[in-house]
């Protein structure tokens, strides 16, 4: 069935530096980390075409900081593969080129100026772009002579993601980056966000609690739960699979009653949000619903 557009516009993609239009900017085979005894991630396949923007979802200690980790190269795997754009994470430091990674707290240095930390980026970054960090923070109204300690935080995040951007990364790795932000600020990085990934040629996987925000900014979708992938697949094919389970299993119940059972396009389709929160409901409860792979063998 056709879904109506939602109020934000996704962006228009475009084919990544070097990639073909069937590679995957990121894939993982049953890649897992395990500290101790412990696994934070296990079994994880999933597969993010190049050029989307990829939500990463899933309760507290599902294992999303750890894939993020394994992707930008700042951890090495306990088990499984992995690959970005052709290349195994944290091969060599021309990776990291590559590779933008914006972690929760907005790490930057209080006492450096915002223009301070553009100057160090353009200094350690080979393909550092300072004009257009300087033009996205000017935009904003946040001079570059405030030290960022004096910045709110808004302010900061927007700082830290225009720093990430100016990088001119291929991918660039989202962890929780609006998650203490209010909602003013939140919509503003927000569209700072798309408007780089429609200048740029960027596959975005950014990671959040904020289901109902990164539904109207993503097209892929990976939701961990239980240090397991849950579900993984685009926005569109995840509602559509949810709707016609729905309509089975009220056909099925309709059939012992012996009443007309209504097609998919008469039942109201669920949001993404409500259909995370059942897929984590049972993750926790019981097992996975549902692990899904679009990967071929290797």
């Amino acid at each position: 069935m056709e879904r109506k557009p939602t109020t934000e516009t996704r962006p228009e993609r475009q084919v990544e530096r070097g990639a073909t239009v069937n590679e995957p900017a990121v894939w993982t085979d049953r890649l897992g980390k395990r500290y101790g005894n412990t696994w934070a991630l296990r079994d994880c396949t999933i597969e993010v075409p190049s050029g989307s923007v990829c939500a990463l979802l899933g309760p507290n200690g599902a294992g999303k900081t750890t894939l993020l980790h394994l992707l930008a190269g700042l951890n090495t795997p306990s088990a499984g593969e992995m690959g970005v754009f052709g290349r195994v994470p944290g091969g060599d430091n021309s990776y990291l080129a590559d590779i933008g990674f914006l972690a929760q707290d907005a790490p930057l240095y209080r006492r450096f100026s915002v223009a301070d930390h553009f100057e160090m980026g353009m200094r350690l970054n080979p393909r550092y772009d300072r004009s257009r960090a300087v033009d996205r923070v000017a935009a904003l109204n946040i001079p570059l002579d405030l030290h960022v300690g004096h910045l709110s935080g808004g302010q900061r995040s927007q700082v830290a993601l225009s720093l990430a951007l100016a990088k001119r990364p291929r991918l660039l790795l989202l962890d929780e980056p609006v998650a203490a932000l209010d909602p003013l600020a939140r919509r503003d990085f927000i569209k700072l966000l798309l408007d780089a990934v429609r200048e740029e040629d960027l596959t975005v996987i950014m990671s959040s609690h904020l289901v109902s925000d990164l539904e109207r900014i993503s097209d892929y979708v990976v939701l961990l739960a239980s240090s397991q992938v849950q579900l993984c697949g685009t926005v569109a094919s995840i509602l559509d699979a949810d709707l016609e389970s729905e309509v089975r299993e009220i056909a099925d119940w309709d059939r012992t009653r012996s009443t007309r059972t209504k097609t998919t396009s008469e039942y109201p389709p669920s949001s993404l949000e409500e259909v995370v929160l059942r897929h984590m409901e049972a993750a926790v409860s019981t097992r996975p619903l549902v692990q899904q792979s679009h990967r071929g063998e290797r």
